[in-house]
């Protein structure tokens, strides 16, 4: 019963740490591709590498989780992509590597912000009578 017990406990440490490695991890990432989308960098495969790149090699990442956390982030070998100027395109693939899907994300919310942007300031201008 006790083994139980611990067992469980052990689990939900795993679960939090895990948790705590993958929040991390992203704000690291949407930290990367800030720089990029703000600079109006499109999104091809070598950028998106060089982020993954940047990404796991954060020395406060490193230092925060050990190497058995980090590990599970690092892209499988046998999963490659391609390294071209290209733009990204996952298709309708759901299944991305941490780092790839953390700055797509990035990227796909500040293209939505920035339609949203486009479409509110041009409902304003219309409804402004005297132009501008």
């Amino acid at each position: 019963m006790n083994n139980l017990t611990t067992d469980s406990t052990d689990r939900a440490l795993a679960a939090m740490r895990y948790r705590t490695a993958v929040r991390d991890l992203e704000h690291i990432v949407r930290n990367i591709a800030g720089r990029y989308i703000v600079q109006r960098v499109p999104l091809t495969w070598r950028l998106l590498h060089a982020i993954e790149a940047e990404a796991l090699a954060d020395l406060g990442f490193a230092s925060r989780h050990d190497a058995l956390m980090l590990g599970l982030f690092q892209r499988p070998s046998d999963l490659p992509y391609p390294e071209t100027d290209d733009a990204v395109d996952f298709g309708t693939s759901t299944a991305l590597p941490a780092v790839f899907a953390f700055a797509v994300s990035a990227y796909e919310e500040a293209a939505h912000g920035a339609v949203q942007r486009a479409s509110q300031s041009a409902a304003h201008k219309r409804v402004r009578a005297w132009g501008d």
